[in-house]
């Protein structure tokens, strides 16, 4: 498919209620509204391409640059041109999910995400927490570097509270994410998840909610999954 096949698409599948939510999350315009299940349609014909994800992210329209995320091929994808698609990641469906899932499949996705973490931008900052919670749940335990997340659980601990909106968030995900993928460091999460307690973020008048995530990591625990990965971040 071209980008103006997709495109079209895209437009032919926008849903004005779909839109009017993901408006009172942060999306602008231009965009249309569309479901992901139906973006999935799409991929199914498309399946990874990353000559047509670059350019479906390039358009600015916040369907277009989910659904690159999508499609983004992590063995194509150069860290330039991650690093252009964080800077054009202006909301959080886009900066704690689609670039962070494409991200953490790279062979560099710790870099970039150890980059991002210090950023003073508050998307940067959300995007790379968002790229070392997915490689804590899609990258095998002896391919982790323990320390490196132990120390990265300390600073959430004594930063959280103090960080940025949606920083805040994304830590408190972190938090979740080791505990419930990294088995060596589940009973530190849960001592840091216990000790930071309720994350308090503004979600812009929506319903969405801030999990706890020491109860969210006592449900893995007693679901039995513990240790769980993913074989894709991207969902």
């Amino acid at each position: 498919m071209t980008l103006n096949e997709v495109m079209q698409e895209l437009e032919a599948l926008s849903d004005p209620q779909t839109k009017k939510t993901l408006m009172r999350h942060g999306a602008k315009e231009p965009f249309f509204g569309v479901k992901v299940g139906e973006m999935k349609k799409i991929l199914k014909k498309t399946k990874k391409n990353h000559e047509l994800s670059l350019q479906l992210y390039a358009t600015g329209n916040s369907d277009a640059m989910y659904l690159a995320g999508l499609m983004a091929d992590e063995k194509k994808i150069t860290k330039e041109q991650l690093e252009e698609w964080v800077q054009g990641a202006y909301w959080y469906y886009l900066c704690e999910f689609a670039v962070p899932w494409v991200a953490s499949e790279t062979p560099f996705g710790i870099e970039l995400a150890l980059k991002w973490i210090d950023s003073k931008e508050e998307t940067i900052a959300s995007a790379g927490w968002g790229t070392l919670s997915s490689c804590a749940t899609v990258m095998k335990d002896e391919d982790l570097d323990h320390q490196l997340f132990s120390e990265l659980l300390d600073r959430v601990a004594k930063e959280i509270h103090s960080a940025q909106n949606r920083v805040r968030y994304a830590m408190n995900n972190f938090i979740i994410s080791t505990a419930c993928s990294i088995t060596a460091l589940t009973t530190k999460a849960k001592d840091i998840a216990l000790k930071v307690g309720a994350v308090t973020v503004l979600m812009d008048g929506t319903a969405c909610k801030v999990p706890l995530a020491a109860e969210y990591i006592d449900k893995n625990t007693a679901m039995g999954r513990i240790g769980y990965k993913k074989k894709t971040a991207r969902c």
